[in-house]
């Protein structure tokens, strides 16, 4: 299964691709939102072109597990996604993904221009990744 994964933001949505048979998932692209309102546009062509068997949206969960006042808005761009491009949509927590993706960045020496392009994608590349490393390792029902 191809997967695309989503890391929301109300700026940008970062997003990334993956392989269920592999278990790996690499940067795509980067989204913009104005107004709440993601470039729908730009979304159409990513799903035309990648043809996903469902959608990874990450939900910045509190440290407690607890979801945050973003979760909401989150939760409402992964269920217009289901609706619009009707495939599955998948949630897993994102907590400190945007770090985790900041530092990588800088550790392999991204210029702080190149960290603000490449943000989102490494977070949602993150976050797809942990969706595929859980989905392999969990037992089936």
């Amino acid at each position: 299964m191809t997967l695309l994964g989503f890391d929301y933001g109300t700026q940008k949505i970062g997003i990334a691709v993956g392989q269920t048979i592999t278990h790996t998932a690499r940067a795509l692209d980067t989204v913009a939102v104005h107004d709440s309102i993601p470039a729908w546009d730009h979304l159409d062509k990513l799903m035309t072109e990648w043809r996903p068997d469902g959608l990874v949206v990450g939900l910045p969960l509190s440290f407690e597990g607890d979801e945050t006042p973003m979760c909401g808005a989150a939760r409402r761009f992964g269920q217009t996604l289901a609706r619009r491009y009707a495939v599955p949509v998948y949630w897993i927590d994102e907590s400190l993904t945007t770090k985790e993706a900041l530092a990588a960045l800088r550790s392999d020496g991204a210029s702080p221009a190149e960290q603000e392009r490449a943000c989102h994608q490494v977070a949602a590349q993150l976050i797809l990744e942990t969706f595929l490393h859980q989905r392999e390792t969990a037992s089936p029902n």
